[in-house]
C-alpha cells in the first residue's frame, strides 16, 4: 500500500514537481498497484484510485497512454481512473481501456459512444463482448470502419434494427456483406436479403469462407432465391399505378435520378421501370422487357438515353428483375460499353427499339 512518505512525495510532485518528476511518480504508484492488485480489496483500490486521479491532472499524453495500456486488462483497476481515461479526447489514451477494460459498464460505453468521435466508437466496437444497447448506438453513429469492426466481432450482439441497418449498408460494400454473411446469428430473413443483393463474387467468397453448417444454410437460401427470382422474371406486371405515381412525382418536380436510385435500392421494380421509361421517352413495357433480358445491352442504351450517371446504371444492372445476376467482369464490360456509347446513338437506337415494339404488336 501507499506509505505516508510516498503520499507526501506525491503531493509535492503534483504541486511543485517538474513534468519528469510527475511522470516518475505516476509510474511508481502504478507499479505499486499492479504489484499488489491481486491482493487488494475495493477499499484499498479506492485509495489508489484517488491518488492516481489526482496525479493524472498534469501528465503528458505519452505517459497517460502507457497508463491506459497497463491498466486496461486489469479486472480490478481503479474505476474512476478508468472512466477518466476512457473519456479522454486523445484516442491513444482512451482506446486501450475502451477496448479492454471490464471496469466500464454498458452505460459508460453508451454515454461515450453518444458523445465521442469515430476513433472512440471504433475502439468500443473491438471489445470482446458488446451488449445490444451498445451496438445500437455504434450502428446509429458509426462510420463504415466501425460497421466492419462490428460485423467481424463474434462477441457483438445486435438488435433486429441493428442488423437491418448493417445489411442495408452492405448493399454498397461487398466486404461488409461478406462479414455479415458469415455471422452465425444473422436472422435468416436478413441473410436472404443480403444474399439476394450480393454479387456472384461475394456469394462465392461467403461459401468458401463459411463453416460447414453455414455453407448448408447459405446454399439453401441461394436455392430459394434462385427459385423466387425465376418466378419473378416471368411474372406479369401491371404498370398502370406505377406510371400514375411517377407522372405525379414528375409533375411536382420531385422525379429525378435520386428518386430512381431510391426505387432501385428499395426493390420497387414497377416504379423503377416507369421512371426509367419516362426519362428516356419509352413505354414501361419496353423497359420491362429490357430489364428482364439476359443481355444488359438494351438497358445500357435506355440508361444512356436517360442521361444517367454510371453509379445509377450499375445499381439498375445489379437489381433488375432478371434471372441472370451480373458478375463483376460483366459489370466492368458494361461500364466500358456505357462510357463509349454516345447519347445521340443511344437515343437513335431506342427509337428503333420502339418502332420494332410497335411493329411486333401490330403483327
Amino acid at each position: 500500500m501507499l506509505s505516508h512518505s510516498l503520499l507526501a512525495e506525491l503531493e509535492e510532485a503534483v504541486k511543485n514537481g517538474s513534468p519528469e518528476k510527475r511522470v516518475d511518480m505516476l509510474r511508481r504508484v502504478t507499479g505499486l498497484f499492479l504489484g499488489d492488485a491481486d491482493r487488494l480489496n475495493e477499499q484499498q483500490i479506492s485509495v489508489f484510485d484517488d491518488v492516481l486521479v489526482h496525479l493524472i491532472q498534469r501528465i503528458e499524453t505519452k505517459a497517460l497512454g502507457e497508463l491506459s495500456t497497463s491498466l486496461a486488462p486489469v479486472n480490478n483497476a481503479p474505476i474512476e481512473l478508468i472512466r477518466r481515461l476512457s473519456w479522454h479526447d486523445e484516442i491513444t489514451i482512451a482506446g486501450p481501456v475502451l477496448t479492454q477494460s471490464s471496469r466500464l459498464s454498458d452505460n459508460d460505453l453508451i454515454d461515450i459512444a453518444r458523445s465521442k468521435g469515430q476513433g472512440h466508437l471504433l475502439a468500443i466496437s473491438g471489445r470482446a463482448s458488446l451488449a445490444v444497447g451498445v451496438t445500437d448506438v455504434l450502428v446509429e453513429r458509426g462510420d463504415m470502419q466501425v460497421y466492419h469492426s462490428l460485423a467481424r466481432n463474434s462477441g457483438a450482439q445486435f438488435s433486429e434494427s441493428g442488423f437491418v441497418t448493417l445489411v442495408k449498408k452492405s448493399e454498397t460494400d461487398a466486404g461488409l456483406a461478406e462479414k455479415l454473411g458469415l455471422r452465425l446469428d444473422i436472422p435468416l430473413q436478413l441473410l436472404r436479403q443480403l444474399l439476394a443483393r450480393a454479387t456472384d463474387l461475394v456469394r462465392s467468397r461467403l461459401l468458401a469462407a463459411a463453416t460447414p453448417d453455414n455453407q448448408d444454410k447459405i446454399q439453401r437460401v441461394l436455392a430459394s432465391i434462385a427459385n423466387e427470382v425465376g418466378r419473378e422474371a416471368i411474372a406479369p406486371r401491371d404498370f398502370a399505378q406505377a406510371d400514375s405515381v411517377v407522372f405525379e412525382l414528375n409533375r411536382l418536380g420531385r422525379l429525378n435520378e435520386a428518386a430512381l436510385v431510391k426505387f432501385a435500392r428499395e426493390r420497387e421494380y414497377e416504379k423503377m421501370t416507369a421512371t426509367l421509361a419516362l426519362f428516356c421517352g419509352a413505354k414501361s413495357e419496353l423497359i420491362e422487357r429490357l430489364l428482364k433480358a439476359i443481355s444488359h445491352d438494351g438497358i445500357i442504351v435506355a440508361c444512356k438515353a436517360s442521361k444517367l450517371g454510371w453509379p445509377t446504371v450499375a445499381l439498375i444492372l445489379e437489381t433488375r428483375f432478371s434471372h441472370h445476376a451480373i458478375s463483376e467482369p460483366e459489370l466492368r464490360e458494361a461500364k466500358d460499353a456505357f462510357i463509349e456509347l454516345s447519347q445521340a446513338s443511344a437515343q437513335r437506337t431506342l427509337r428503333f427499339m420502339q418502332v420494332q415494339e410497335v411493329a411486333k404488336k401490330a403483327g
